[in-house]
């Protein structure tokens, strides 16, 4: 099978489902980014390798996968009844993530930068894609049906995300950049 088949030539592409839309729609764009994100998780990971936490992030790529696939899957498509959908035990499995891992990090008193670890760095930039895939997919829900549960997915993901980024910062040793206004 060739990896190119020519049908998107033309600037479209098929939801799940068959219908075909411009790839400049809302929908497109909120699992485009999405995809974005899962891109940015994997290359997360290349600086994270030695730190025991493969395994959830393999989770939330694959979280990121359903998720995507919820989002390219309108609620009136033939595939809709049998689509894969994000629930709420997804969403809990990431409040416990967030809290196991808050549990090893000092109480948080300032604001801080991005940076630390290149890790940390790395998560952060993870934390910002997902903040903007989630204003993409609550744009796309102003005008169109999508499972709620997508959208408190991406905010409890991004939270993870910062949370994960100090832990770094804290088991590498390294001290958070912490913001001090404006100024020089």
């Amino acid at each position: 099978m060739k990896i190119y088949t020519r049908t998107g030539d033309r600037g479209e592409t098929s939801l799940l489902g068959g219908r075909r839309v411009k790839k400049n729609e809302r929908r497109v764009e909120a699992y485009g980014s999405v995809d974005e994100l899962n891109a940015h998780v994997g290359w997360a990971m290349t600086q994270l390798a030695q730190l025991p936490i493969e395994d959830e992030m393999r989770e939330i790529q694959s979280d990121l996968f359903t998720l995507g696939a919820d989002l390219a899957t309108p609620p009136e498509a033939p595939a809709a009844a049998v689509a894969a959908r994000i629930g709420e035990d997804r969403v809990k499995r990431l409040e416990e993530l967030i809290d196991r891992w808050e549990a090893e990090t000092a109480p948080l008193r300032n604001f801080i930068l991005p940076g630390g670890a290149p890790g940390a760095a790395a998560l952060q930039v993870c934390r910002a894609v997902c903040r903007r895939a989630e204003r993409y997919v609550v744009r796309l829900s102003l005008s169109e049906a999508v499972n709620p549960q997508v959208i408190v997915y991406l905010n409890r993901l991004s939270d993870l995300f910062f949370v994960l980024s100090r832990w770094v910062n804290t088991r590498e040793g390294i001290s958070e950049p912490i913001w001090k206004g404006s100024g020089i």
